[in-house]
């Protein structure tokens, strides 16, 4: 995508301009979140494999967006993307 731009062949006395516009690949998921069983007070780990590194992942538990906190750890490897939750409860299903 930084690629996109003007491009210019000048020979002197002439100009050809062209622009160029590339488009990104969408962003896909190579792996999937896969459901958890976990005994409560212990830690569970959600993970998922993106098919662009980098790419901003927004965690959500239903419709709410989580934060990180004591209770909720993020993490992003290249295209691995996890999701820590401490001390499950419960309410955390």
């Amino acid at each position: 995508k930084s690629d996109s731009d003007t491009y210019s062949c000048d020979i002197g006395d002439a100009q050809s301009r062209a622009k160029l516009t590339v488009q990104e690949k969408p962003v896909l998921f190579k792996q999937e979140l896969q459901n958890e069983e976990a005994k409560e007070g212990k830690q569970v780990r959600l993970t998922c494999e993106l098919s662009k590194p980098g790419t901003p992942v927004k965690w959500m538990k239903g419709d709410t967006v989580l934060y990180a906190s004591e209770k909720y750890e993020f993490k992003q490897h290249g295209t691995v993307a996890e999701l820590i939750i401490r001390d499950v409860k419960s309410i955390d299903a």
